[in-house]
């Protein structure tokens, strides 16, 4: 019936170290908590006496018109949740008709997972780390570009591994069976070191706006987004630098605990862009009323992540579809009760908030 179902029900179906992989934060797990409850502070102004017969959710993300404002982010390991992992995902992105993001650390080498959508007109966006290895990098890049990739999702906010402490715990290695082909590391050498280790090898922490920005700009005609801005002060630096879009997130709570709920950076870097660059968000969306609320203030699209394992883990793509009728029923159904026809008519009016005197005021 929800989320929260799917969300237990996969769960109970994966093996504790890979449950725990996929659902824990960094840490005391205070931002990954902190994400989901920060929707709550926000109440819904419903409307009444509108024709909401016929509600419009489409928007447009790459260039592309998808069904409702979501798309599924780039999660990786997707086969430890379920064999078919990133093809069934994009099976179910297809059906859907929404973008799907696709990992460096997918099971699944982006041309077989586009693969599984290319009659439905979706579109595909591939996140990247900055990679020591810049040969290699270039050569992802360049085939991603030829294949049709839309967008690069340069993962910023990590210089290195946030502290999951159930990983050292479990000693965490990938389950046998899966490889990494994007990005070339095979089943024994990530099996030999641990996920720590390993992205300390392939990962570039000397990453930075002046130098690698131009240098993606120099490569390709892909759009260009940095995933992972949290401030005002980062907002302002993508715009100067000129990328297509940031995608507002803490990394499911997985790198820096302690940072706001994405959410409430959300309403901080909406104020600092004033218009001026599309602005995504993920993070700790379980319901359609949820995504309702990040538009209202502000947010062009929204992503899952764990949703999305979830699923898997619960009936490979039938999971994957059934979780995005789920958002999407619910998104509509949200939008007709404030009397919103279409994503233009969603606004900060359509959301209240609890002031520190005790009165619920219209944002």
């Amino acid at each position: 019936m929800n989320i929260e179902e799917l969300r237990d029900i996969g769960t109970a179906k994966l093996p504790k170290p890979i449950a725990d992989f996929f659902n824990s934060g960094s840490t005391y797990q205070e931002t990954l908590a902190a994400n989901t409850a920060a929707f709550s502070k926000y109440k819904l102004r419903s409307r009444v006496l509108v024709d909401v017969s016929k509600p419009d959710t489409s928007t447009v993300v790459f260039g592309n018109r998808i069904s409702f404002p979501l798309c599924v982010s780039p999660a990786g390991i997707q086969g430890m949740a379920h064999p078919d992992g990133e093809l069934a995902t994009s099976r179910a992105c297809a059906k859907a008709g929404i973008n799907m993001g696709i990992s460096s650390f997918a099971n699944y080498d982006f041309d077989e997972i586009m693969k599984q959508g290319e009659s439905s007109g979706v579109h595909y966006a591939l996140q990247m780390y900055t990679m020591r290895d810049k040969v290699l990098q270039e050569k992802i890049i360049r085939r991603a570009e030829a294949r049709g990739v839309k967008a690069i999702l340069l993962t910023a906010d990590s210089p290195v591994l946030g502290v999951r402490w159930n990983e050292h715990k479990g000693d965490f290695r990938a389950i046998t069976g899966f490889e990494f082909p994007i990005i070339g590391i095979t089943e024994e050498m990530w099996r030999s070191s641990s996920h720590e280790e390993m992205f300390d090898k392939f990962n570039d922490d000397t990453h930075n706006w002046a130098r690698d920005i131009p240098y993606l700009r120099s490569l390709t005609k892909m759009e260009i987004w940095v995933k992972g801005i949290m401030t005002a002060e980062d907002t302002l630096l993508a715009i100067k630098h000129g990328v297509n879009g940031i995608l507002v997130s803490n990394h499911g709570g997985r790198q820096l605990d302690g940072v706001p709920a994405t959410l409430d950076a959300l309403v901080e870097c909406v104020g600092a862009g004033q218009g001026r660059i599309k602005i995504h968000v993920d993070g700790g969306f379980r319901s359609g009323t949820d995504i309702f609320k990040a538009l209202a203030l502000g947010a062009d699209c929204c992503w899952v992540g764990r949703p999305t394992i979830w699923s898997l883990a619960y009936k490979g793509q039938e999971g994957v579809d059934l979780m995005l009728k789920l958002l999407q029923d619910d998104f509509r159904r949200c939008m007709q009760l404030c009397g919103c026809r279409t994503i233009k008519d969603i606004s900060r009016s359509c959301l209240s908030r609890m002031n520190s005197d005790g009165v619920l005021a219209r944002l």
